[in-house]
């Protein structure tokens, strides 16, 4: 349980690193007081202290925590220097490159009893967390199915995705990246997920890694789910909710439009707020829980541990769209 005002360090100053930069400086009580990046003049401009090295910023500065923002090959070394100096941590997805280093992370953090989140907002955009109090209030009654359908046009031609443009070098792209979002959220809607059946396929000859895929979902329950993205089409209409989510039970359905209302059968029940920051300013609502459970000594909802779950479907996945058949999580 931590108490008083909290003093931050972020490793990674790019372009999610900002978005993250900007949701800090709207959190009572919490600071960024040192930056490490690569490049020394963006942690500059990203906070009063800045370095190169993220063991020489934690070696010279007094830090309550650590936001880990940078590229996922990062993330095991950063999460074992953070472990040696007790520091508590958050730390961007996707957790690491592969299943092993994932586990890794999780075991350094634990055995130093330093306490570590997965930085994954999608289940904190507010209409997911709407939808989740509806149905648990009973709203549609059993859910019998799902699909979420992620769309987002900038992957094709000579300079895809110019936002992150190392994307396209990336081995595994997709569903590492990207419907990992929607994996996390239905395990946060729906529970846990026994098995997988997916395939996939790249488009753009350009890239290294898949830009189509679908995948079902078959959770502990029987509840059967579908999960359909690209990264080469525009949803219709456009919105911070990427494409449009429907949630089925028997007594009714929830439609989510990539505007990102509610719509229970036929009305609109729920507005989003303004689009002021990142979809739905779920970052920051990521962030104040990770505060709130540091301060608190509550369990975060993205532990590393509970986040190895979500990790598991993601590699199911791969081994379900590169054999052909379903492929159990405890495979």
């Amino acid at each position: 349980m931590v108490n008083g005002p909290l003093r931050g360090g972020i490793a990674g100053c790019g372009y999610f690193g900002q978005i993250q930069l900007e949701a800090w400086g709207r959190i009572p009580g919490v600071e960024i007081v040192a930056a490490c990046d690569r490049d020394v003049q963006r942690a500059r401009a990203s906070a009063p202290a800045a370095y190169a090295d993220a063991g020489e910023m934690l070696r010279r500065e007094k830090l309550d925590f650590l936001d880990v923002a940078t590229r996922p090959d990062s993330h095991l070394p950063l999460v074992r220097l953070a472990a040696r100096y007790k520091v508590p941590l958050i730390c961007q997805k996707p957790m690491a490159p592969e299943w092993e280093a994932a586990v890794a992370m999780v075991e350094a953090a634990e055995a130093a009893e330093t306490p570590f989140m997965i930085h994954e907002n999608w289940r904190w955009q507010p209409w997911y967390r709407e939808t989740r109090r509806r149905i648990d209030a009973g709203d549609i009654g059993e859910p019998v199915s799902y699909s979420f359908q992620i769309r987002q046009a900038d992957g094709l031609g000579g300079h895809p995705y110019p936002k992150q443009p190392y994307f396209a070098q990336m081995p595994r792209l997709l569903i590492y990246e990207t419907m990992v979002h929607q994996i996390d959220t239905a395990r946060f809607l729906f529970g846990d997920v026994a098995s997988v059946t997916a395939r996939s396929r790249r488009v753009n000859p350009i890239i290294a890694g898949e830009d189509q895929a679908i995948i079902v979902l078959t959770h502990t329950d029987g509840l059967l789910g579908l999960v359909d993205a690209n990264r080469f089409a525009f949803p219709s209409p456009k919105g911070p909710a990427m494409g449009v989510t429907r949630i089925d039970g028997v007594e009714g359905t929830i439609t989510i439009p990539a505007t990102g209302e509610i719509v229970l059968n036929e009305t609109k029940v729920w507005n989003p707020p303004p689009e002021e920051f990142y979809k739905g300013d779920s970052v920051r609502a990521t962030q104040e829980h990770f505060i709130q459970c540091l301060r608190s000594g509550n369990e975060f909802e993205s532990s590393g541990r509970e986040y190895l779950k979500t990790f598991a479907v993601v590699e199911a996945a791969y081994r379900s769209a590169a054999g052909g058949e379903a492929v159990r999580i405890d495979q």
